[in-house]
Formats: structure tokens, sequence, C-alpha cells
């Protein structure tokens, strides 16, 4: 098993400090707490407009493979990878209740 705090149960929605735009069909956006830019492809950003509440993982992944062609073993993956990765870099909050002890 991985050491990654995002699982499928979990709840995850972005964090408020980050200020966003969007450049031809891709969001970018700056973290006021780190003072860093990032950038992101049409299925990150996909996922970031869909986190802008809270949501299951397993129900984001869900609602992706309606969107894109996708199996469900490899959007699991790439998402669970992915929203590590921006909860690493302090761009999401994971649900209170599921936090890890």
């Amino acid at each position: 098993m991985t050491n990654r705090p995002i699982h499928l149960d979990s709840v995850v929605r972005r964090t408020n400090e980050i200020v966003t735009g969007n450049i031809q069909n891709e969001i970018v956006m700056m973290s006021i707490e780190n003072g860093k830019y990032y950038g992101m492809n049409p299925v990150g950003s996909r996922i970031w407009e869909l986190i802008e509440n809270k949501v299951k993982v397993s129900s984001l992944c869900k609602a992706l493979q309606k969107e894109f062609d996708v199996q469900s073993t490899v959007c699991r993956s790439e998402v669970l990878t992915f929203l590590n990765t921006l909860y690493a870099k302090n761009l999401l909050s994971i649900d209170a209740t599921d936090r890890p002890k």
C-alpha cells in the first residue's frame, strides 16, 4: 500500500487561496500561500473545476470517465496521483473527517 493521504473514499476540495485564470481552455493558477504559478492541461483543468466544491474522489473518477475515453483503473490511478500532488502543494484540502491521523 502507498503512503498517499488521498484515496478513493476521500472527500476533497480545492483551497480558496488560489488565484485562477483561464487561458485557451486551460487553467493557470497562482498560489498566494507559496507564491508559485501552476498550469494545467485540459484534464487537470476539468478536475480543478470539479473540485470547486467538496467531492468524493470515487465520484470524481466516475464523472471523468463519462467525459473522457479512459479505463477505470487508469482513471483512478491518474486522478489519485494528480490529487496527491495538489495536496502536497497545499492546493487542495481533505475533508476533516478523512484526514490521516
